[in-house]
């Protein structure tokens, strides 16, 4: 049975995705737990790929200067081999790296909307990943500027993209602990990963824009307007996450989220094994 979605629910839901979006903490994640927690349901994988729109116009409006340079160089580049720089060489590693999470996307739908979505699965990858941020915070030179990127970094960044599809993984963890194990500097690493998620998350929202509005199977149902409210709110708290977290990397450790995240995901096991809240 669906169930209308209350406004505190569209709320406090939007706010979460922007609070957690940027994060190396999985939004879908926190959306999922937070939604059958509080409110005994599922919020759904297509308000969380809505949701997320608001966000990424937050990416686009803070990087906007960034992303017109990037997309005039890359287009200038194109006619005149003499003019292609960083920013140029920059757009092609965003697409080419984009390549595999869309194909993945696609070809795995169905499982990111159900199967994916077990809060055992979520709870796990929340502690699975917290090891592997912390052992690229270790083990990572974090030496090479933006400006030494390459098409391998970007490559290897891509596809660790791709691990996002599942709940509790964190794209920006992932891509961003991807990129602390190939040398990059914390901030450099984290500045290309919004990059790369811009397209990715982009197509994801706007491919689920109508499911969104379809009620279909069990879960939370938002009208219309409870989308564009909450997307609204992922916006403006997502674009204050954004110019934290810039701030935070350049002078702090990612191990500061290692923690959390395992206390989460274990405090979320533990009420699945007491059977205080349901795993789907």
């Amino acid at each position: 049975m669906t169930d209308s979605m209350t406004w505190a629910q569209t709320l406090v839901l939007g706010a979460v995705q922007g609070l957690t979006e940027f994060l190396p903490i999985s939004s879908s994640g926190h959306l999922r737990i937070v939604s059958e927690v509080w409110f005994g349901d599922d919020a759904g994988a297509s308000f969380t790929a809505v949701t997320q729109l608001g966000t990424e116009a937050a990416v686009l409006l803070y990087f906007f200067r960034d992303i017109v340079s990037i997309v005039v160089a890359w287009f200038r580049g194109l006619f005149d081999a003499s003019r292609r720089d960083l920013d140029y060489r920059i757009g092609w590693y965003v697409i080419f790296a984009t390549i595999p999470i869309g194909i993945l996307g696609i070809v795995f739908k169905d499982v990111i909307r159900t199967g994916a979505r077990n809060l055992w699965v979520i709870a796990t990858m929340l502690i699975v990943f917290a090891l592997v941020i912390a052992v690229a915070e270790r083990v990572g030179a974090k030496q090479r500027p933006l400006e030494q990127l390459t098409l391998r970094d970007g490559l290897v960044m891509g596809a660790a993209q791709c691990l996002s599809l599942i709940p509790g993984v964190s794209r920006s963890g992932a891509t961003s602990s991807a990129g602390l194990f190939l040398g990059l500097q914390r901030e450099a690493a984290v500045r290309f990963s919004f990059l790369l998620a811009i397209p990715a998350v982009l197509a994801s929202g706007l491919f689920s824009l109508p499911d969104a509005f379809t009620p279909s199977g069990e879960g939370l149902q938002a009208s219309g307007v409870q989308l564009l409210v909450a997307t609204v709110v992922a916006f403006v708290l997502g674009y204050a996450s954004i110019a934290w977290l810039l701030r935070f990397v350049s002078a702090h450790s990612l191990n500061w989220f290692v923690g959390y995240r395992i206390a989460v995901g274990v405090l979320v096991l533990g009420l699945l094994a007491g059977g205080v809240i349901n795993a789907t």
